[in-house]
């Protein structure tokens, strides 16, 4: 009884039909912000619903939606060959899911799931995970380390790691400036978009499991008004729902938001605190063909 109900409780599945039809609406692709966002759009979320943090830190409905999308891209819906897009398959184009059919396709991959951990019942499956919602859990169990490692680091520490990460995308004359009292800029860096042309950039960081409220995103803003054209906030936490929506008001200096998810994302994208690994899992559906 508590298997069938831990199956039945599995959220994530409302998510699949409309994820396909937000990256639909996106062209076709979409990174998991802009997926994210027009899904909640699209089916008129609520903010507190968006806000909503699971035990981890992560916001609930984001991990939601990740889950949705490792289904999607078992079930061959989903590209999952390029890193920080989705992207739709060709049939995943031409694919639309009712509630029903996104339930079967969820119960078939529980199945198969089934098989390939009594076949190897000494490796679980990461989406073994995924029934018991509610956990935390994604799909990517090396962001939660990741993620600790940073929330222990010293203030300057990670003030240090962010200036190190600018300079890896290619940002110039980065300089923390660890000073107090400047309005919660924390350094600032340049960035060449060609001979011609460059940018300064403001950052703020901020170290800490909690969400940045668009409160603060107000406050960097008129702190970096008048001596640089954009600014960056980096955090290890999330960013709610109105802050993301502040940074990007129509009329005032652009802001851009680089939560924990992103910043783990930024790290394995650069190799930096990330070695990439090379595993296979075994693909129980491909080997069903030949049994009979």
């Amino acid at each position: 009884m508590a298997k069938k109900k831990s199956v039945e409780g599995a959220q994530f599945v409302r998510y699949f039909g409309p994820l396909l039809d937000a990256l639909r609406g996106l062209g076709g692709s979409g990174t998991p912000d802009e997926v994210v966002e027009r899904i909640a759009k699209d089916l008129k979320i609520p903010d507190e619903i968006q806000n909503e943090l699971l035990p981890s830190g992560e916001p609930r409905f984001r991990n939601q939606v990740a889950w949705a999308r490792f289904y999607l891209v078992r079930e061959g819906l989903v590209d999952s060959s390029k890193r920080g897009v989705w992207s739709l398959t060709e049939r995943g184009r031409s694919t639309t899911l009712s509630p029903q059919q996104s339930r079967e396709v969820f119960l078939k991959w529980v199945r198969i799931f089934q098989e390939q951990r009594r076949a190897k019942a000494e490796r679980p499956e990461p989406a073994e995970e995924a029934v018991a919602e509610g956990t935390g859990a994604t799909p990517n169990d090396y962001r939660a380390g990741a993620l600790d490692l940073l929330l222990h680091l010293p203030p300057n520490g990670f003030e240090r790691l962010a200036q190190r990460l600018l300079r890896e995308a290619g940002f110039t004359q980065v300089i923390v400036t660890g000073s107090t009292g400047d309005g919660g800029i924390d350094g600032y860096g340049t960035l060449q978009v060609n001979p011609l042309v460059s940018f300064k950039v403001l950052f703020q960081c901020k170290r800490y499991t909690k969400s940045v409220s668009p409160s603060h995103v107000r406050d960097f803003r008129g702190a970096m008004s008048g001596r640089a054209d954009k600014g960056i906030i980096v955090t290890t936490g999330t960013f709610t729902a109105e802050a993301r929506r502040e940074a990007t008001r129509d009329g005032v200096p652009p802001i851009e938001l680089i939560d924990g998810e992103k910043l783990v994302e930024m790290l394995a994208s650069l190799e930096l605190g990330l070695r990439p690994v090379t595993t296979y899992e075994i693909d129980s559906a491909f080997f069903k063909e030949f049994e009979g």
